[in-house]
């Protein structure tokens, strides 16, 4: 317990300092590298003809990005089917089929990083360096340029203008994901993470046999599958393995890295619904409360209520995967073998049951993906709190979708709220309407349906079930797991499926395109629609989204939807197995 509270407060710590960066960098704000990185950014606009004083009404700026993504998404594939020519490819790696080829490029483009194969012997380092190392930073870049726009459509300083995409993408590349990429790399190689271009190593073990040991630029790419929470890995197991997570401090760094972005949106949310507040103070447009705290100036009054609501379900989640990890395997002990340690299984002895609990919570929390250890392994509360988050997705979340997500439901709540006392609800000083109460439903919608519709899919088809290698319980699970992972743009597995197929390529494929992109057009359309409302004044009426009990309403609207969508599976799946194995 130590351990984790330990890396908790740590976090608290650098994540103010990150947020008021971003902030910075996202409301276009002096910061001391401004010199060295107005020559870069400028020099990029200059080649790529970007005009940065161009704004960009809701629409413009989601056809900029789709059709930006969408022609990545191209050269990637092309890429991938040609990969066996001997350009950086010391290992002879062949082409990657088809359906393969598509299910990795939407994977990669849509921040998801699910892997239908096993990176040390499916790719070239050309294919690990243009399309996989170059795909996190664009597509982690992507992703929090549109929850800039979102916040700056929220904050509402103008009518028509969310900012421009081409601007905001290469500012959060060049300022945050690539010196902060640079620095943890360096950490990472300092650890013992490879970082070269020779080929993979052929080593003598101790039982006289021969073993191979992956090679390759490991370090570039762990640093940034992290810092963009993309997930993913060089090597098939990921940073359960030595060579991607060497030592304590290393698996610290990817955890940290993981955690300071979604966490610094919130912050950066706060702070710019804060600045438009004190401009309307200072026009005398509306009146507005600017009450003052620690707190309030750290997160902003309305970032501050966000990030306590994320936080106390993750701290619900984290504290149930500990506790449920640490209770062992009942038939183990049943056999006479001593639980003392708890469920080992699957796991690194070099980090034990605390900081896998808090890996596996982290992970699926931030929708990084990323693993220290093995979550088929888990125990079935244990594997259920991964499971839960990814349905949830909004705890914290990657790449600012965690933050837009949870805004989702603040407007669900707010709408809730003012049918219950028979007032038109109000968000951020502007009405809640029918438009934007269509939207927010859609938006929500969205997510469960593409995993359970998926889900069931696959159970009811032949060419799903083939793919399904554990029968009962823990095989509806994996099931669930893999959709999930895949609408959440997680990319964490758990493993026991044998999914390299047709028909697994394909449909996970699509579950993570339509969650990506469907939501995002959806959350920026509400943003757009809400930015040319005009800002009402707070009355005795309204209903304050600043404080502590509105988090708390928050969870319960999260947790209460989650029942209503989720419960039938999840009691299908890991609670009907842990009754069983418990039983």
């Amino acid at each position: 317990m130590l351990q984790l509270i330990l890396t908790i407060i740590i976090y608290l710590i650098i994540v103010i300092p990150v947020g008021v960066y971003l902030y910075h960098v996202a409301a276009g704000k002096r910061t001391l590298a401004d010199p060295v990185f107005n020559r870069i950014d400028g020099a990029i606009y200059k080649i790529s003809g970007i005009n940065p004083n161009q704004g960009m009404n809701w629409k413009k700026y989601a056809l900029c990005l789709l059709g930006t993504n969408a022609i990545m998404i191209l050269i990637g594939y092309i890429i991938l089917r040609i990969q066996s020519i001997g350009l950086f490819n010391p290992n002879g790696i062949g082409a990657m089929e088809e359906t393969l080829s598509f299910n990795t490029i939407i994977s990669f483009m849509t921040n998801t990083n699910l892997q239908h194969y096993s990176g040390e012997s499916g790719l070239s380092y050309l294919s690990q360096m243009l399309v996989i190392t170059f795909m996190m930073f664009v597509s982690a870049s992507t992703g929090y340029a549109a929850c800039i726009a979102f916040i700056r459509g929220l904050a509402g300083k103008t009518k028509d203008n969310v900012g421009n995409f081409f601007v905001d993408l290469v500012r959060v590349t060049t300022r945050v994901l690539l010196p902060f990429s640079i620095v943890g790399g360096l950490l990472l190689v300092w650890q013992g993470v490879p970082q070269n271009l020779t080929g993979n190593l052929v080593v003598d073990t101790i039982e006289g046999t021969k073993q191979a040991i992956a090679m390759g630029p490991v370090a570039a790419l762990e640093i940034i599958k992290h810092l963009g929470t993309n997930g993913g890995g060089f090597i098939g197991a990921n940073s359960t393995t030595p060579i991607e997570n060497p030592t304590i401090i290393s698996d610290l760094i990817e955890l940290y890295s993981m955690m300071l972005l979604p966490g610094a949106c919130v912050i950066t949310f706060g702070k710019m619904v804060r600045d438009r507040k004190k401009a309307m103070a200072e026009s005398s447009e509306v009146k507005v409360d600017l009450r003052k705290s620690l707190t309030a100036r750290i997160y902003g009054r309305e970032g501050r209520s966000i990030f306590l609501a994320m936080g106390i379900i993750f701290l619900i989640g984290l504290s149930l995967c500990f506790w449920s990890e640490s209770q062992g395997n009942p038939a183990l002990a049943d056999a006479g073998l001593s639980q003392s340690m708890g469920s080992m299984e699957g796991k690194e002895v070099r980090f034990g049951i605390a900081q896998s609990a808090m890996f596996t919570t982290t992970t699926t929390s931030f929708t990084t993906g990323t693993v220290n250890n093995m979550h088929d392994t888990l125990t079935p509360l244990g594997g259920m709190v991964p499971l839960l988050h990814m349905m949830l997705n909004v705890v914290f979340g990657g790449k600012g979708v965690g933050l837009m997500n949870m805004i989702m439901y603040a407007i669900l709540a707010v709408f809730i709220c003012g049918l219950m006392i028979g007032r038109t609800p109000e968000y951020l000083g502007k009405k809640i309407e029918g438009r934007e109460m269509k939207l927010t439903a859609l938006c929500i919608i969205i997510h469960p349906f593409l995993i359970l519709a998926f889900s069931a899919l696959a159970v009811g088809t032949a060419a799903g079930q083939e793919g399904i290698t554990n029968p009962g319980f823990h095989g509806l699970s994996q099931v669930l797991y893999e959709y999930a992972s895949s609408a959440a743009n997680n990319g964490s597995g758990f493993e026991g499926l044998a999914d390299n197929t047709y028909f697994w390529n394909i449909t996970a494929g699509l579950a993570m395109f339509f969650g990506r992109y469907l939501s995002i057009v959806i959350q920026l359309a509400i943003a757009g629609s809400l930015m040319k409302k005009r800002f009402v004044n707070e009355s005795a009426g309204t209903l304050h989204t600043d404080t502590f009990s509105f988090a708390v309403i928050l969870v319960f609207v999260v947790y209460i939807f989650a029942a209503l969508t989720f419960f039938p599976a999840l009691a299908l799946g890991p609670i009907a197995e842990h009754l069983t194995l418990w039983a």
